[in-house]
């Protein structure tokens, strides 16, 4: 059967990997979110104060819902901050506005990996659409080929991934340099920004592991049902 096969392991491990990923981020988070910035900068201030000293005067800031629903968006120029970061003076907070500022940053500067995921941005999400479909479609009707699409489309969305891993951690070293020049962040403070930033990180790591063994379980598959 598809989805019940011994394959599934595969899936089983992928989920494990970023369920403990997203359990790292948001204890590193929580534990962070209770230690108060000795200068009262905010995520918003934070990432006010990086944009500004980098001449992207023209870049908003705006609150959004949600918890750790922060993000870039170059389409808009604007960079959202989520509840729990917006207006706390948290070191979380400010290690994430940061570490949005930074992806800013990299646009402007015309950073490689990022112009190379965003270019990718159009046809990954076609990818990810159709490729599970026509996967399954292929495995039921036995037409190899038509699952082989399958599987090169999901590869597609696999790269998309792998560019994303550089483009993420560039985004938080830049941070971490930044916070650390400015002084907005004592030593202590900047040690703690660093560590929700590395477990932010490794959600990313994460879901690239969990999408290759989903990879190799559908070329598992698929070759299962060729050799049938």
């Amino acid at each position: 059967m598809l989805f019940y096969d011994q394959t599934y392991i595969l899936v089983i491990i992928g989920f494990l990997l970023a369920a403990i990923a997203s359990s790292g981020v948001q204890s590193a988070f929580n534990k962070y979110a209770k230690m108060k910035s000795i200068r009262h900068y905010t995520g918003k201030d934070a990432a006010r104060k990086i944009l500004d000293e980098n001449g992207l005067y023209d870049i908003r800031i705006e609150n959004i819902n949600g918890n750790l629903t922060d993000h870039f968006d170059p389409s808009a120029g604007v960079i959202r901050l989520s509840d729990a970061t917006y207006n706390s003076d948290s070191v979380s907070a400010i290690g994430v506005a940061a570490h949005e500022a930074g992806h800013a940053v990299q646009h402007a500067e015309g950073y490689a990996p990022i112009k190379i995921r965003n270019s990718m941005v159009p046809v990954v999400n076609i990818c990810s659409t159709m490729a599970m479909p026509l996967f399954i479609i292929g495995l039921i009707l036995g037409a190899v080929n038509l699952a082989n699409v399958g599987i090169i489309l999901f590869s597609a969305a696999l790269i998309f991934q792998i560019v994303t891993l550089p483009v993420e951690f560039d985004a938080s070293r830049r941070a971490i340099k930044i916070l650390d020049q400015s002084a907005m962040l004592e030593e202590d403070e900047l040690a703690g920004a660093k560590k929700v930033l590395r477990a932010a990180a490794m959600t990313y790591v994460a879901a690239v592991l969990a999408s290759a063994l989903q990879l190799l379980r559908l070329v598992l598959l698929n070759n299962s049902r060729r050799r049938d």
